[in-house]
């Protein structure tokens, strides 16, 4: 478990993390999401004990992170995928890790058929592509068969089979009793994946609830109909004090409809239907309608400058390379999965 109480991290006169207090348990997917610049790197960061906070604090199992003797027994997180030495092999990169933290080195055999790379195991990690660096980068989060998964992006840069595997353990990995916590921009994976969401924007946090939840209170969901006898329709739904509004290809939606009494209400009048058809609202949607207020860049310089559709790096945290980033402080990345 991971436990945030009133966690804040200030760059200057800049508040990149606000006072955030949640909770991430065990047994499901918790997905993290937030616009670029919302804090969410930095929030991991502080997790991990990589940025120390201005206030608050995290406990993992109990503990701050720096307090715990082999950390990746309790925790394995994939910040940064490409954070490897170059000129070490796949298999030498995740012995060094298990030696330091007193795993057994037929740990490192068994991860590495786990993310699918045996076959490169002896292969200097400088000449894998970015999906093969993904792969690496989670095999050292389950290196130490921890409790608690912390992945930054997983998807990114892998193919779809290496999407569809991910995606699948990281569910099973929370249906054995594990703690997952993924931070993704993705929205149709993060639909896939997550059963609890936790949401912030401009360091603060917006949501704290479970999937269905989130999209119902932050999205409209209606029911759509298409029959010939329309105002034989409108008369039944205006009768049962429901309104329809017409749609430019002469169909009806119906706000807050339930398309199984809809129809049966046709079916009483005798009234044919092409179409019926709920219309659910995605994650996406209910994203974009909450967060809204809280991006802080838009494209097409809608932000005021001809600069502003270039993202930055999370707010007021410090720059470590030459270039513009993607919001989460990182160089963009490419590649394809191998």
């Amino acid at each position: 478990m991971i436990e945030l109480q009133g966690l804040t991290k200030r760059y200057g006169d800049k508040t990149a993390v606000d006072n955030l207090t949640f909770t991430v348990r065990p047994g499901v997917v918790t997905g993290f999401l937030g616009p670029n610049g919302a804090g969410k790197s930095t929030t991991m960061r502080m997790m991990l004990d990589l940025d120390a906070p201005t206030g608050g604090s995290v406990l993992i199992d109990g503990q701050h992170y720096r307090e715990l003797s082999e950390p990746l027994k309790y925790i394995g997180a994939l910040l940064e995928a490409k954070a490897v030495h170059g000129g070490r092999t796949a298999y030498n990169h995740l012995l060094c890790l298990a030696q330091s933290n007193r795993i057994p080195v037929s740990r490192v055999d068994e991860v590495l058929d786990t993310v699918g790379l045996t076959s490169v195991a002896h292969k200097r990690s400088k000449g894998f592509s970015l999906g093969m660096g993904q792969r690496l980068g989670i095999a050292a989060a389950l290196l130490g068969d921890p409790e608690i998964l912390m992945f930054d992006e997983p998807v990114n840069g892998l193919d779809p089979e290496g999407i569809h595997w991910i995606r699948n353990l990281m569910k099973d990995l929370a249906a054995r009793g594990r703690t997952v916590f993924v931070s993704s921009h993705l929205m149709s994976e993060m639909a896939l994946t997550a059963e609890h969401l936790i949401v912030i924007g401009r360091g603060r946090l917006m949501a704290d609830t479970s999937m269905a939840d989130f999209i119902d209170k932050n999205s409209r969901s209606f029911v759509r109909l298409r029959t010939p006898d329309q105002e034989k329709m409108r008369d039944a739904l205006a009768a049962a004090n429901l309104t329809p509004v017409v749609t430019q290809d002469g169909a009806f939606e119906i706000q807050d409809g339930d398309a199984a009494q809809i129809g049966e209400l046709a079916a009483r009048h005798q009234l044919v239907l092409h179409e019926l058809s709920p219309q659910l609202a995605s994650l996406e949607e209910a994203f974009m309608q909450l967060t809204a207020d809280s991006v802080e860049y838009h494209a097409g310089g809608s932000a005021g400058s001809p600069d502003a559709a270039v993202p930055g790096p999370e707010a007021g945290a410090p720059q470590w390379g030459a270039g513009w980033t993607d919001g989460s402080g990182k160089a963009p990345r490419t590649g394809k999965d191998s």
